[in-house]
Order: structure tokens, then C-alpha cells, then sequence
């Protein structure tokens, strides 16, 4: 064995249990996208809790600090501009104190003005823009609540789209029906000259429903959405009032519902907000206000002298299983048996153990069983994130006096088995709902595949390596659909293989990630490490290796869905080390110049050096995962000593 790299290991196991939290999990920031914390502060000033002072300048930096040399902000950090996001960046920035004479701000206006003005931003730019009286909603694609009213069979009911769609459209739906909007004074007058250099009174707004500039143009918006959208605005202005009464009523239901049932997180940022606008608006000076309000800061972190807002109320328990993984695949447990039975009664206190009340009724999957990406309080299962909690459970088990109980793994089995969509592979939070036709509906422009909940290779591995820890465990009659389920899996991984031999990640940048997480998952389901597809694959990332011997490669990769190379990073140079070793290719030149060159780029106190943001959703945004080149490197170097041992690497 390499004692260079055991030594790499022991350290960077070390430098990962010093970063343990006192509540036994490890989390990191989840900023990048640039649209999340203007979002806040719009919703912050329609309802009266605008920051002040020192938090508001925190806000700024952090704004200021994601801002192009041409003065224009992107999706997300190093991002090309966007109006979309400059256009919130701009008014967010006024809002909460700075000047138009600044010269950042000058600049930001003068990108703005050369690429069209915000009349070309994408839909959720303009929405916002709507909320703060800085855009009529004349101009808008008619967001209709009357949608929720229809029967589920309708195959366009908004109960069929992907839950993260479903849920921000919803209290959008409500806001558009109220026609929601600050009150004109005059910096609302002052931001419109700013914005659109001319009076704000003689633009055809109307006209601009579907105009969107070059720079947010990045998914153009359907035929199909183009032809529908004059019979959308004839449906807005002629429907009977008493139906969009009801209909605002259905949909604050539902928003009452999601609220409660998340402890008020709701699933993600974006509807936070617009939950948090629509309890305001609906029930000001309410206790549902002050909860939603209060919850909403949950998303806030401060970054040194900056505030930021996260993509999830945390990474926890996603963080805390691949941490649990590492230390586990290093070989250094007995080292760490305080951290790991944190990390354990971390797990046991998150694992969610009933299904929301009246689930169906509010189009929500089963949860008992299930660990969300953060936390029980959320309450929003995920495939993957179910697979990695149940695996790392299953490790902890000889390690502390109460391991997780028979029955509570058989609900986490029984949960994946019912999230395998038709076409053996798994989603996200729920099965596939809707046809693939749906998303020439989708009206945002800048993000692909919201419309629906896709089967993918990542969390279609992580379900087929959790379900073959589970066999022969509870039972010949779970036995018999839990081989189904996998022989299922399998074929989806083997079917959505590239033609160059790699996969595509959907949740991370981009090949070398979907790449290992598919050949793992087919090795769990029995496929020969020697096999052609694997083969392949393996082919396929020694064909991307860089000079350095590291791996790297573009964000663009995701959109252009081929490998577009980019210098060396430790969590991608891993992804693809461990990718090797699982092939038997430990001991290939290939493997030992990765593993060579992660030990050459350890920082002394066992810490890798920050890299580039590598988690991705929808095609477009960027997002971080600050731990993923702390536990993914030093797994890698573990698998890669013990392969080059001779020992047998398990994939857990």
C-alpha cells in the first residue's frame, strides 16, 4: 500500500470529523444561484421587514460580489449575464440602500439598457418585477389558479408536474389572481426610469409577454406556448369571478398545507418566499405571516462580512451520510466512535416515520421512511437521498448499541420500491406523474426539465445500491419485488448509457458524477465489472483524463451534453478514481496519476482547496456543495489503497 496516500486518508478523515457538528451532521453552505437572496428582499419590502443597517449591507456585498466585468449578474456565480438576475440584483441593491450614481450600480444598468432592458427577461424576472409594481402584469403569461379546479385526469393538471414546478407556481398562481403589488412612490417611479430608460407609461407591455433577450432566451419557449398563450389571457379576462374566488381558495389550501406540514420551510427557497408574499397578503399580521417570515430566514448564512441564501434549509443528512461513507470506507472507524454515533442518532432523528395527513388530497407521495435531502422538520423525502440514508445506517449498525430497527429499514426499502417510475429507473421526491410533452409548456426560459419528475442515473443508482443491501434481509415476499426492482433499474442505467460510453449528471457537473453513480449502481445490481458497458466506461473517462492527471470538466457540459474539459478538480478527478477502482482498474497508470494527483493537492491541514460550484439543477444553475471534496477525495484514496491491497471495494 501507498503510504502517501494512507496518509492522505488519515488526515482527511481527521480534517472531516473536526468539521462534525455538535448535532452529529455535517452540512456546508448551498449558495450559487444569484436569483434566491433578491428574491428575499423583494419579498421582504412588499411586506414591511425590509433589512437595515449592517445585515443590509451584508446583502449588498454579497450581491455586488457575484457581479461580471461587464457589470451584468448571472444565473449563478461565474455565469454569464442574465437580465433576469440583473435585473433583481439591480432593484434589490436600491432597495436596500444603494444609490444609482454608484458606479457598480451605473454599470449593472448600462449591461441592462445594451441587452433590451427587463422587458426582455425571463418570466420568473418579470413576475417579480410584477410584485413590485415595476412591470404591469398585463405583460405577463397568465399564470391561471383555475388550473388547481380542474379534475387530475386532465393530463395537464398542475398535480402532475415535478413538485418543485407544482409548488412555486402555486402561490405564484394566487399572487398573479390578486394582481399583488407595491405601492407606486416614488422610488417605484425612480426604478422604473432606471430600468427602462423612457417613460414607463408609453411601453407596450402587453407586447412583451414572450419577448425574452438573447442572454435569458437559454430554453426557448415552445410553439405550443406561444399558441396557447392568447387563449390564457382570453381565459383570465372572461372567467366567471365566483370560479376564481374558489380558485383562491383551493390554492391557499394548499399553500396552508405545505406551510404546516414543513414546519413553515416549505420545499425550497423560492416558494418560501412566495408562500411567505401570499400568508402576508392573505392574513396580514397573522401568526401563519410571522412563522412563514421566520422560517424564510432559515435560508439566510452569512459568508464573512456577507449574507447569502442557501438552496435548502441545509445539506444535512446528504452531507452526513457521504461523510458516514468515508469514514467508514477509510478503515478508521475505531478511530471515530464518538463521531459516528452522533452521525448515527443524527440519522435516527431525521428518518421521517409517517406520511403527511391526507397526502393524496394534496398530491404529496408517501414519506414513512423516507430522509429528506435536510431534515425530518422539512418532510420531503428524496429518492437518492432515502438510498444514502438507508446505506449509511446500515454501516453504523456495528458501531453503536441502538442501531436503526428492523422495521424502520423495512419502511425506507418499501419507500423506494414505491418511487420506480414505469421505466425502472427513480426520480426525485415522487414517481413520474405526466408526459414528456409537458414541458413544451414550460414557461421559464433559463431552466430545462421542470415540468416533470425524470427517472435519472444518480438517484436510480443509489436506489439500486441500497435495495441490494436489502435482499434476503425482511422476507421472500419483499425478496421477490426488491429483484424486480433492480433486474428494472438495471436496464434504465443500461439504456440511458451514452454513445461515447459515459452518463450525463443532472445533479452535478456532469459526466464524471453521472458516470460513477451509474456504473455503481449497475455493479449493485450484478453487472460484471468486465463487461462491455463498463468497459466502455471506463474507456470513456481515461479518454478525458487531463495532463495533470486529474479530471475536470465545464459547467457548459450540462448543457451541451458532451464532455467540455476545464482544469482538474479534486471532487471530479474522485468521482472518476473511484470509478476506475470499482472496474478493477486500481492499479492502471490512469488510476495512480488521479490518486497521485490528489494527494499532491491536499492541503496540509487535510482539506482540499475550494473548486469550482459543481452541483447543478435543471440544466443551467449552479449551486455548492462545500463538503463534496472533503469526503468524495478521501473515499476515493481509500477505495484506491485497498484496491491496490487486493482487498474487494465495496460499493455502501
Amino acid at each position: 500500500m501507498n503510504p502517501h496516500v494512507n496518509r492522505a486518508v488519515a488526515r482527511g478523515i481527521k480534517r472531516l470529523v473536526e468539521l462534525q457538528r455538535p448535532d452529529g451532521s455535517w452540512q456546508g453552505e448551498y449558495g450559487g444561484p444569484n436569483f434566491l437572496l433578491p428574491m428575499y428582499v423583494l419579498a421582504t419590502y412588499l411586506a414591511g421587514r425590509l433589512p437595515e443597517g449592517e445585515e443590509a449591507r451584508a446583502m449588498c456585498r454579497q450581491i455586488l460580489s457575484w457581479q461580471n466585468p461587464d457589470g451584468s449578474i448571472g444565473l449563478h456565480e461565474s455565469d454569464r449575464g442574465c437580465l433576469f438576475t440583473s435585473a433583481l440584483g439591480y432593484v434589490a441593491l436600491r432597495l436596500l440602500g444603494s444609490q444609482p450614481g454608484e458606479e457598480r450600480l451605473a454599470r449593472l444598468r448600462d449591461w441592462m439598457a445594451a441587452n433590451g432592458t427587463p422587458l426582455g427577461a425571463a418570466a420568473w424576472g418579470k413576475f417579480f418585477l410584477a410584485l413590485c409594481n415595476l412591470y404591469p402584469y398585463r405583460g405577463l403569461v397568465p399564470v391561471l389558479p383555475e388550473l388547481w379546479l380542474l379534475p387530475y385526469s386532465v393530463p395537464f393538471h398542475p398535480g402532475r408536474l415535478w413538485c418543485h414546478c407544482r409548488q412555486v407556481y402555486l402561490p405564484m398562481s394566487w399572487l398573479y389572481a390578486r394582481r399583488v403589488r407595491a405601492p407606486e412612490n416614488e422610488l417605484i417611479r425612480a426604478l422604473r426610469r432606471e430600468l427602462y430608460g423612457r417613460p414607463y407609461e408609453d411601453i407596450d407591455f402587453a407586447g412583451q409577454r414572450l419577448a425574452t433577450a438573447s442572454p435569458d432566451n437559454r430554453y426557448p419557449a415552445s410553439l405550443l406556448l406561444r399558441s396557447l398563450t392568447p387563449a390564457l389571457a382570453f381565459c383570465d379576462r372572461h372567467l366567471p369571478g365566483s370560479l376564481r374566488r374558489r380558485a383562491e381558495q383551493e390554492i391557499l389550501r394548499h399553500i396552508d398545507y405545505e406551510d404546516e406540514v414543513t414546519g413553515y420551510i416549505d420545499i425550497g427557497p423560492v416558494n418560501s418566499v412566495l408562500n411567505s408574499l401570499v400568508q402576508h397578503f392573505a392574513r396580514p399580521g397573522s401568526e401563519q405571516e410571522r412563522r412563514s417570515f421566520a422560517a424564510l430566514r432559515g435560508y439566510l448564512f452569512r459568508n464573512g462580512d456577507r449574507i447569502g441564501m442557501n438552496g435548502y434549509n441545509s445539506t444535512a443528512t446528504w452531507d452526513t451520510a457521504f461523510s458516514v461513507q468515508a469514514i467508514a470506507a477509510s478503515g478508521l472507524q475505531e478511530q471515530y466512535p464518538d463521531s459516528l454515533r452522533r452521525a448515527h442518532e443524527f440519522l435516527r432523528a431525521n428518518q421521517v416515520l409517517s406520511d403527511p395527513p391526507q397526502h393524496r388530497r394534496y398530491f404529496r407521495h408517501p414519506a414513512r421512511g423516507g430522509w429528506p435531502f435536510s431534515d425530518r422538520e422539512h418532510g420531503w423525502p428524496i429518492t437518492d437521498c432515502t438510498a444514502e440514508g438507508f446505506k449509511s445506517s446500515l454501516l453504523l449498525a456495528g458501531f453503536v448499541d441502538n442501531p436503526l430497527e428492523e422495521h424502520r429499514l423495512r419502511w425506507a426499502v418499501e419507500l423506494l420500491l414505491s418511487f420506480q417510475n414505469a421505466d425502472g429507473g427513480w426520480a426525485t421526491y415522487e414517481r413520474r406523474r405526466g408526459g414528456a410533452w409537458l414541458e413544451l409548456l414550460n414557461p421559464s426560459q433559463v431552466f430545462a426539465d421542470i415540468m416533470i419528475d425524470y427517472s435519472y442515473p444518480e438517484c436510480t443508482s443509489a436506489c439500486l445500491q441500497a435495495l441490494s443491501l436489502a435482499r434476503g434481509r425482511f422476507g421472500s415476499r419483499l425478496d421477490t419485488r426488491i429483484e424486480r426492482a433492480i433486474r428494472g433499474g438495471r436496464r434504465f442505467l443500461l439504456r440511458s448509457q451514452r454513445a461515447g460510453g459515459g452518463w450525463a449528471g443532472s445533479w452535478a457537473v456532469c459526466f464524471t458524477y453521472g458516470t460513477w453513480f451509474a456504473v455503481s449502481g449497475l455493479l449493485a445490481a450484478g453487472q460484471a465489472a468486465d463487461s462491455a458497458p463498463l468497459r466502455r466506461a471506463c474507456g470513456y473517462l481515461l479518454e478525458h483524463q487531463n495532463a495533470d492527471g486529474g479530471f475536470g470538466e465545464h459547467h457548459q457540459s450540462c448543457r451541451q451534453g458532451r464532455w467540455l474539459r476545464a482544469d482538474s478538480t479534486p471532487t471530479q478527478t474522485a468521482w472518476a478514481l473511484m470509478t476506475l477502482c470499482r472496474c478493477g482498474l486500481a492499479q492502471s497508470s490512469a488510476a495512480r496519476r488521479a490518486a497521485a494527483w490528489l494527494v499532491a493537492n491536499q492541503q496540509d491541514d487535510g482539506d482540499w482547496p475550494d473548486e469550482p460550484l459543481l452541483g447543478v439543477f435543471n440544466k443551467t444553475t449552479l449551486i455548492r456543495y462545500d463538503n463534496y471534496r472533503r469526503y468524495f477525495t478521501t473515499r476515493a484514496l481509500a477505495e484506491y489503497s485497498k484496491a491496490c491491497a487486493g482487498w474487494r471495494v465495496a460499493v455502501a
